[in-house]
């Protein structure tokens, strides 16, 4: 129903207005709670946007979100959370009731995301980290292919060295060897 028609109706456990949203996200570690929470800024609230994001959490720990206003997923979803004051409305619901939309890969966080972007809360980040299963951790302490890319200094040079090659074998081929500044070294 919530998440792209993938979260049923849960079993409303707690709603009210936070001025902290790192207090609801510290709520929902310390219950484990296997559900989902449904934030809406205040301005949303009072202007009746429908500016809201749900993330899903299993045992506490954040898998995914979602934000119907944009249908944006994943951190996208995160990002499009605005202003201070939220309201929070935690539901639970069984894990297989969530096991659908957790496959849905463009909606998923890294479980430290909600406490790093939405609550910028250090202590928090750290115990959710602490709670998240091994495998999803470590997902999120690997660099993203572009990071790892980057980070290969000898790959970025070889593939200089190659461009640089081509470069030189093109000029030659078309007669435009005279046009490069100095073809035997690095320009």
């Amino acid at each position: 129903m919530l998440a792209d028609g993938h979260i049923p109706e849960g079993e409303l456990c707690r709603s009210r207005t936070d001025a902290d949203v790192g207090a609801t996200l510290a709520d929902v570690l310390a219950r484990e709670l296997t559900g989902y929470v449904v934030f809406e800024p205040q301005g949303s609230i009072l202007f009746g946007d429908d500016d809201r994001a749900v993330v899903t959490f299993e045992a506490g720990v954040p898998v995914l979100a979602y934000h119907p206003g944009s249908d944006a997923g994943g951190a996208a979803a995160l990002d499009a959370l605005t202003g201070d004051l939220f309201h929070a409305e935690l539901y639970e619901l069984p894990a297989s009731a969530l096991a659908a939309a957790h496959r849905v890969d463009e909606f998923r966080v890294d479980p430290t995301a909600p406490a790093r972007r939405l609550a910028g809360d250090d202590a928090l980040v750290e115990r959710t980290r602490a709670a998240a299963p091994d495998a999803r951790v470590a997902d999120e302490d690997r660099p993203s292919a572009v990071e790892a890319f980057l980070a290969d200094a000898d790959g970025i040079e070889a593939i200089r060295e190659e461009a640089r090659a081509e470069a030189r074998s093109r000029a030659a081929e078309w007669g435009l060897t005279e046009q490069l500044d100095n073809p035997e070294t690095d320009s």
